[in-house]
């Protein structure tokens, strides 16, 4: 989208971690950027972390339809079009929980906000990037390393990861007649709060509990930013991001 001076984004879960990052790094490179989140105040904390740029925060939990709506109809009536949705919002659910202990009510918020929250956010840009002129427009979805290789006791979460990969080839091929490029980025260990326990002891498939290393959650951001200002005849269909060192290649 380099060919338009107005870029504009909307980012989810954008009040911490990966979301506050890729927003910041959006905010401070030219972007307009729809923060979105669960908490305004953690949300207006990203604000403030690029001062004078244009932001725009609105609470939203984004398994609920009418809320999800609400954000896209903000983001297009301040801005005028909306050029990227990063697809960021998601939640691990309780964490060591052995498969047959899982409770079905965490199965299901992990669900909600992973799975069904990315596919009503996407909906929601897709309508607008059909429909906008000039037409188009680019998602990317949080994948993960899970979306390829599960920790132990993580059935949600990585069934849910699993399946984004699934709504992400979907959606790159229904939005080829319309200039909706859709590509996910899969993240291993990025230092935030969420991997906070990975530095001083992750479980490892052979039982054993191990630190892993994790890398500068910046480097996730420069590449997000990467990917959302190739033009859209040029699309990163799947990119992983890691830690160099982190047990992925051998994992189990």
């Amino acid at each position: 989208m380099t060919d338009r001076q107005s870029k504009i984004a909307v980012v989810t879960g954008a009040g911490s971690g990966i979301g506050r990052a890729v927003a910041v790094e959006l905010l401070r490179t030219g972007w307009s950027v729809a923060l979105a989140g669960r908490h305004i105040g953690t949300l207006e904390e990203t604000a403030a972390l690029a001062p004078g740029a244009p932001a725009l925060a609105v609470r939203t939990d984004v398994s609920r339809p009418e809320d999800v709506e609400a954000l896209f109809a903000a983001a297009a009536e301040l801005f005028g079009r909306v050029d990227l949705l990063f697809n960021n919002a998601g939640t691990f659910g309780p964490g060591g929980v052995p498969v047959e202990d899982l409770p079905y009510d965490a199965w299901r918020h992990v669900v909600d906000t992973n799975l069904n929250g990315a596919f009503l956010c996407a909906q929601a840009a897709y309508r607008r990037m059909k429909e906008q002129d000039p037409q188009g427009g680019r998602i990317i979805n949080n994948g993960s390393i899970s979306a390829h290789t599960p920790r132990p006791h993580s059935v949600a979460y990585t069934a849910t990861k699993h399946a984004l990969t699934g709504l992400t080839k979907s959606l790159s091929l229904d939005g080829r007649p319309y200039r909706i490029a859709v590509g996910q980025i899969d993240i291993g260990n990025a230092a935030t709060d969420m991997t906070a326990r990975m530095q001083t002891g992750a479980l490892q498939a052979n039982g054993e509990v191990a630190p892993e290393p994790v890398m500068d959650v910046a480097d996730v951001a420069r590449t997000v930013r990467h990917m959302a200002e190739l033009p859209l005849e040029a699309n990163v269909q799947f990119a992983t991001v890691l830690a160099t060192a982190m047990p992925y290649i051998g994992r189990g």
